[in-house]
């Protein structure tokens, strides 16, 4: 009896993530995932700004071009502000970069596009996104912090150069930065948040993780590669001990194998509130 209830719930668990991945109203991309975030740091005027978050492309994987009109329409869905992207845009396999960023910047949030590089983003790869970002105009933070304005007030978004080294990157953009200030720090991997004083930041966004793409209970995975920390930053709203809280995404693309599991790609969008 309890093998039968068992077996239920787990063909229901993988029903219901297939439908999520596979009958998507994006048919490519598995979801647009939101969260709602409060601080009593962020200025007046950006009360209800709404920012979408995409990672971990890896043009062209299970993401591929048939994809990317799917990605296009679930950007336009968040109806973002301004747009972060967490890295990773290359494929192991190779892809056209310029048709991965040429849909993207299809997608014109009134305060521009940001982004992060990924750990694929190395050697030529490093040259390769570098040249297609500054082509359709995203602002590259390697290690520097960029202010968006609203009239007289601002936020600030920080990126992190290469957090996987953590001898030359091993200071955060964020400490010369003021505790008075809401600042976003935009990171490839959670880990950095954990490993480093980020101090001054009151929100973080990273990816890497992929979710694990094959997971259980959305909060298990046996593939803990991704992260030294096990399944502890997987995905979704989590904290660093000293208590800065890191939004995770799953991801678009797929690395290793091409395979999801209870992990559906996704496009996060932030939605941000005045405590």
């Amino acid at each position: 009896m309890l093998k039968q209830v068992l077996f239920s719930i787990l063909l229901a668990l993988m029903l219901s993530s297939c439908a999520t991945a596979t009958f998507s109203r994006f048919h490519g991309i598995g979801r647009v995932k939101k969260f709602d975030f409060y601080s009593a740091q962020l200025p007046d005027s950006f009360d209800g700004f709404r920012i979408a978050f995409a990672s971990d492309f890896h043009y062209e994987s299970r993401f591929n071009n048939k994809r990317l009109p799917a990605l296009l329409k679930a950007l336009q869905k968040t109806n973002a502000d301004a747009l972060f992207l967490g890295g990773d845009y290359c494929g192991r396999n190779g892809g056209n970069l310029t048709e991965l960023f040429d849909e993207i910047a299809q997608f014109h949030p009134a305060y521009g596009v940001y982004g992060v590089m990924g750990n694929h983003e190395n050697n030529a790869n490093y040259q390769i996104v570098s040249e297609q970002m500054r082509r359709v105009g995203i602002r590259l933070l390697e290690h520097v912090t960029d202010t968006i304005r609203k009239g007289d007030e601002y936020i600030l978004v920080s990126g992190v150069r290469n957090p996987f080294d953590l001898k030359k990157n091993g200071i955060s953009p964020t400490l010369s930065l003021s505790d008075d200030d809401f600042v976003i720090l935009l990171t490839h991997t959670p880990d950095y948040v954990e490993d480093v004083d980020v101090r001054n930041t009151d929100l973080a966004l990273a990816g890497h993780t992929h979710g694990g793409q094959v997971s259980l209970f959305h909060s298990y995975t046996p593939a803990r590669h991704y992260s030294k920390y096990g399944n502890r930053f997987l995905s979704g709203l989590k904290h660093s001990s000293k208590g800065t809280p890191i939004i995770i995404t799953t991801g678009i693309g797929t690395s290793r194998r091409d395979i999801r599991l209870f992990t559906p790609s996704e496009v996060v969008l932030v939605v941000l509130h005045k405590k």
